[in-house]
């Protein structure tokens, strides 16, 4: 599956992802191949950052 590239999108596919089958970021990240970075990034531009207690952008 590749990730959508607009930023409202990706936060809504990451936290399904990491809610439904993805202890956390490091693990989705892996296995979709891509750097947290990249999905930091992003949806920090959209004031979303990852909360590692929930397992979740917020």
């Amino acid at each position: 599956m590749n990730l959508p590239k607009d930023p409202v999108m990706l936060l809504s596919v990451i936290n399904t992802q990491l809610r439904d089958h993805y202890s956390s970021l490091t693990e989705l990240a892996a296995a979709y191949m891509i750097e947290e970075s990249q999905i930091t990034d992003t949806l920090a531009g959209i004031n979303y950052h990852y909360d590692k207690e929930h397992n979740q952008f917020v």
